[in-house]
């Protein structure tokens, strides 16, 4: 909802030229009348100052032009006009599920893979206002750590808090989607998308990728898959017994082909991030892929705003009367 002032019939503007004509003639009125007094000596009316109602002669008059110019713009017809809008949105709902594996340490991405892919995350949220969204979690396991809400702040500060070592080892990328699938076949919503971000191979689960990828086609639940790590190895984290934190280099294996297929078979789309800067190109592109559709229906209503002017004009007329015949009386 948003106010617009405007003038009707502007064209009265024009009449404000009315005005200095008018000052001219006062001016020129005021010194016609002028009164000569004949004196022996002018020398003390020299250096006797001017009292305060002579300073303020003029007022009378520019509170009668200003009054005037008041008028005019009443003239001019001014009113406001309110545009209300009523929105109708046809929401998404998404279910991101993250990897929180180990590997998800590995610094080819910075700080690591796991606070990169969080922070692009949050991202993706603050620009999916509309939507409903949800995140699960896996490892060796999974787990819906937020069910599908549109309060975006408790799911941005969850999403802020996840780490590694929370879940059973391995990548049950099956349990991940599976899952994710889980939060998103109840859903009323038109479309239906989990969004499947992981850096490892399937090697535990109870569920398979393949038999996750059925159950998602058949509830048309549309699956992004994302595989995260850099071409060839990566640095990663390890607890050493005597030295304490040190790193490995770690072979980068990522299951493109199954993730492919998840994308494919479902009518989603397959992405490959290799450093931080690629990672929210892919969001970026998802985010472009499932817009959500916004009704807009909009209507003006207008009100009469002359009541302000008019009433600034009677105050001003009201105080050159009190002025000319309380304070600059003149004697006949």
């Amino acid at each position: 909802m948003f106010a617009d002032f405007k003038f009707t019939n502007p064209d009265m503007f024009w009449l404000l030229l009315v005005i200095p004509l008018l000052l001219i003639w006062s001016y020129v009125r005021r010194n016609r009348m002028t009164s000569n007094i004949k004196v022996s000596n002018s020398k003390d009316f020299t250096i006797a100052a001017k009292s305060w109602k002579v300073k303020l002669m003029w007022l009378p008059i520019l509170f009668r032009m200003l009054a005037l110019a008041l008028l005019i713009t009443i003239l001019a017809e001014p009113r406001s006009s309110t545009v209300k809008k009523d929105v109708v949105t046809e929401g998404i709902d998404i279910v991101l599920s993250l990897d929180v594996s180990g590997s998800m340490l590995a610094e080819d991405f910075k700080p690591n893979r796991l606070e990169a892919s969080k922070k692009t995350a949050i991202g993706f949220i603050d620009d999916r206002p509309n939507d409903r969204l949800g995140v699960v979690v896996f490892a060796g396991e999974s787990f819906t750590q937020c069910p599908l809400t549109i309060d975006h702040d408790v799911l941005k500060n969850i999403i802020s808090k996840l780490e590694t070592g929370k879940l059973k080892g391995g990548t049950a990328i099956g349990m991940g989607l599976a899952t994710a699938v889980s939060r998103l076949k109840d859903s009323k919503a038109k479309s239906k998308v989990a969004i499947l971000l992981t850096d490892g191979v399937n090697n535990t689960g109870i569920v398979t990728p393949e038999t996750a990828a059925e159950i998602a086609e058949k509830f048309k639940i549309r699956c992004y898959t994302v595989g995260v790590g850099t071409n060839g190895t990566a640095p990663v984290p390890v607890q050493h017994p005597l030295h304490g934190k040190i790193y490995q280099q770690q072979e980068v294996k990522i299951d493109e082909d199954l993730l492919k297929d998840i994308a494919e078979r479902t009518g989603g789309k397959y992405f490959r991030a290799t450093d931080n800067k690629s990672l929210e190109a892919v969001y970026k592109e998802i985010d472009k892929l499932e817009k959500t559709k916004i009704d807009e229906t909009s209507f003006e209503q207008f009100a009469e705003e002359y009541m302000p002017f008019a009433i600034g004009a009677g105050i001003l007329l009201l105080m050159e009367l009190l002025l000319n015949f309380m304070i600059f009386r003149k004697i006949p």
